[in-house]
């Protein structure tokens, strides 16, 4: 075999070599493994109006498939059917509008809502045309007790802030803290800065702790209790003043007495120097008048004597 068939025999070896070895298949996107979808607990709440309204506060805590359930007992009109429709936070909610028929001397209205979050609570309300609404007010477990008045400390001690939930309402499962910083909230993360926080949770109850205050700290704090279906929360003022801040009304006091003082000593001096002048400026003048007859009584004395 000659040497140019060899080196073609040899390069239609090495090609069917390389095809058995190359993969034809295309390769796509490894699909997506299915996300079980774990179906929510349902809940029912029903609420009946004999007037005009009537409003039903609901308390949640974990995401819910809720049916809410309207009765209304109608007015003396008894018309055979009204238009109703739902609302949320005062919003009509799209396509709830429909014809609601009298049975049994009333009229019912339902709508189930999936609440999986904090922007699906707020205030429900199934409406009966113009006459009648029932409003369902849904939201975590609130906090009862919110202090009005700021908490004051001084510059360089701690402070101990508190909250609680009551009771009787459900334990949340945990606490967080935030600083008001303008419009916004802070998350306080005491890790971050543990010679500054300090957080304790006891069940119903937190303490939040900040140490080595300065003027800064003053502002507003917030404490959330969370619950899987939102966090609720409440707000308490601190003002942080220096030690001679409790003194200024005292400064205050004590400056406007030594001015009055002073006021009353230039007044009494003035008055006194008046008296003074008006009492020598008599004397010369008694002094003269005296000088006066006494030159009087002489020149007649030497008249009478003359005449004599």
């Amino acid at each position: 075999m000659s040497a140019s068939w060899k080196q073609l025999f040899f390069q239609i070896l090495l090609l069917v070599v390389s095809c058995r070895h190359t993969n034809t298949k295309t390769t796509g996107p490894a699909p997506s493994p299915l996300v079980p979808i774990t179906p929510l607990p349902t809940d029912v709440r029903r609420a009946v109006v004999r007037g005009e309204s009537h409003t039903e506060k609901v308390e949640l805590l974990n995401p819910v498939s809720l049916e809410l359930d309207c009765t209304w007992t109608g007015n003396h009109h008894k018309l055979p059917n009204i238009t109703g429709s739902w609302r949320k936070d005062g919003d009509e909610i799209e396509n709830s509008r429909l014809t609601v028929n009298l049975e049994n001397e009333q009229y019912n209205l339902r709508q189930m809502f999936n609440i999986v979050s904090e922007e699906n609570l707020g205030n429900y309300s199934c409406v009966f045309g113009s006459e009648a609404k029932i409003d369902f007010v849904l939201a975590a477990p609130q906090m009862g007790e919110v202090r009005d008045k700021p908490i004051v400390s001084y510059v360089g001690d701690s402070v101990v802030i508190a909250c609680k939930m009551e009771v009787l309402k459900p334990k949340p499962s945990t606490w967080n803290w935030y600083k008001a910083n303008g419009t916004d909230k802070e998350q306080i993360f005491p890790a971050a800065e543990p010679h500054r926080y300090e957080i304790k949770n006891e069940e119903w109850k937190t303490k939040l702790v900040v140490h080595n205050l300065t003027e800064i700290d003053s502002g507003l704090y917030y404490c959330g209790a969370v619950y899987a279906i939102s966090t609720t929360m409440s707000h308490v003022e601190l003002k942080v003043i220096s030690f001679t801040e409790p003194l200024k009304p005292f400064i205050a006091i004590v400056v406007e007495v030594i001015i009055l003082v002073a006021a009353i000593l230039l007044y009494e001096r003035s008055q006194s120097r008046k008296n003074n002048t008006a009492g020598n400026a008599t004397n010369d003048q008694t002094n003269t008048l005296t000088q006066g007859e006494n030159n009087g009584s002489e020149g007649g004395s030497s008249m009478r004597q003359r005449k004599v």
